[in-house]
């Protein structure tokens, strides 16, 4: 049979690149050549982010753009992922060029969908499956891996529209979490980064919360090597959380906590299930044991008024995130908040956003020209395309979502190696370091 190029977009959050890889996983068994260019490609796949207003038109954007390419003799187009789960229906309407779509538990059909489409044939599964799909190829660098503990969501909160899009918690089972991690370590992954929407409350579906034990059981698998875990929600991170992430050296002295507000009446419409009070106690807490946290905040919610702004921009001054990403309110439709009084206009959300983001990009600055002088340990990414110099990263630093530190060294660096290095310079958000 010969070779069918394939052409494949990936937008979104880690969680869909892990769709990505899972997809591709599936089409390795078949007479598939990944391609890195659309212009070369036979079938063009499109896995998209279905999330906020920006995600969705950055995915109709690329759909629209990719199709050009079948004018040039590509002979499908095909969309998965969130938008595809969400939005098939209207999406068959409007985008007549599309000739399959696949949902968010449907990438296992994927070849099905191309044997159908290259037969002149129109084909979407939108349906929830009941999978796990194991075999994956990676798109990170060969060190590093994103590894998905669950799916789905069960905390309802007012403006998100993932439980709609992805349903209910759905943890994996420890085991098959645990085989893939031991497969990745064997396979040269020197980092892996764990994830789902809420990792917090891992294993609530399946018996009981169990997160704790299985950072423990994965950090003995990643000897030699760092877990990281990211998306912590404030009211799930609990002491055996903690105790479990100090008590083993190459976790890292990370913690993703989207705390998304610090007034309580907006917390509230929110449907948040922690409070101001908590909130500071568990910053506080987590910075005085060492832990580099970042967050991130929703501005403009509906009927946030100039208190709950300036209580905002008055614990982000107090608290001083090292990491915080800022996100303006986008009403999403099906979801409680969409259908809330007082929505805050476009200009007041950017006018937030801005004073936000200007307060943080001074404490960012003030934490990381604080490191100058001091020995951080590094792992390697590679070198920067631009500059030539090799980049990597600190523990608290996360892959993607934060900032880099560069690093000057008279020998050669391997990719995926841990490396101590002197902190000679910073910026708002990277560092400058060498290795003596």
């Amino acid at each position: 049979m010969e070779n069918l190029y394939i052409y494949i977009v990936s937008l979104g959050c880690a969680k869909n690149r892990i769709d990505t890889e899972h997809m591709l996983g599936v089409l390795s068994g078949s007479n598939a050549v990944i391609v890195d260019a659309p212009d070369s490609a036979d079938v063009i796949i499109v896995n998209t982010c279905g999330f906020i207003h920006d995600a969705k038109q950055e995915s109709i954007d690329t759909i629209l753009e990719m199709a050009k390419y079948k004018d040039a003799g590509a002979r499908a187009l095909i969309v998965t992922g969130c938008l595809a789960q969400r939005y098939s229906k209207e999406l068959i309407e409007e985008l007549p060029e599309v000739d399959a779509y696949l949902g968010v538990s449907s990438y296992s059909k994927i070849i099905d969908a191309i044997e159908a489409v290259l037969d002149g044939r129109k084909y979407v599964s939108c349906d929830r499956l009941d999978h796990d799909l194991t075999g994956r190829v990676l798109t990170t660098p060969a060190h590093l891996a994103y590894v998905r503990i669950a799916d789905g969501c069960s905390n309802n909160c007012s403006y998100c529209a993932i439980p709609a899009i992805r349903g209910p918690l759905k943890s994996r089972g420890m085991k098959s979490i645990l085989s893939e991690l031991s497969d990745l370590r064997a396979g040269g992954v020197s980092e892996a980064v764990l994830i789902a929407q809420d990792t917090t409350r891992y294993g609530e579906d399946i018996g009981r919360p169990a997160l704790s034990e299985l950072i423990g059981e994965a950090a003995d698998i990643m000897q030699g090597g760092w877990l990281r875990v990211m998306y912590c929600y404030p009211e799930g991170v609990t002491d055996a959380i903690i105790d479990t992430m100090l008590r083993h050296s190459n976790v890292c002295r990370y913690m993703d906590i989207p705390m998304q507000h610090f007034s309580d009446s907006v917390l509230s419409r929110m449907n948040r299930r922690h409070t101001r009070e908590s909130s500071i106690a568990l910053v506080e807490r987590l910075h005085d044991l060492g832990f580099v946290l970042r967050t991130s905040l929703i501005v403009g919610f509906p009927g946030e008024t100039e208190a709950d702004s300036d209580i905002m921009a008055d614990c982000v001054k107090s608290l001083k995130f090292e990491r915080l990403g800022v996100f303006r309110y986008s009403a999403e439709e099906g979801t409680r908040a969409a259908l809330m009084p007082y929505q805050v206009p476009d200009e007041e959300k950017m006018k937030r956003y801005e004073t936000v983001m200007a307060l943080q990009e001074g404490i960012s600055q003030q934490i990381c020209q604080g490191q100058i002088g001091q020995k951080a340990r590094v792992i390697v990414d590679g070198i920067d395309a631009q500059t030539g110099i090799y980049v990597g990263r600190t523990m608290g630093q996360a892959p993607e979502v934060d900032g880099i530190t560069y690093i000057s060294s008279k020998k050669d660096l391997t990719a995926g190696t841990f490396h101590d290095v002197l902190i000679k310079d910073a910026y708002e958000y990277d560092l400058v370091g060498e290795i003596e």
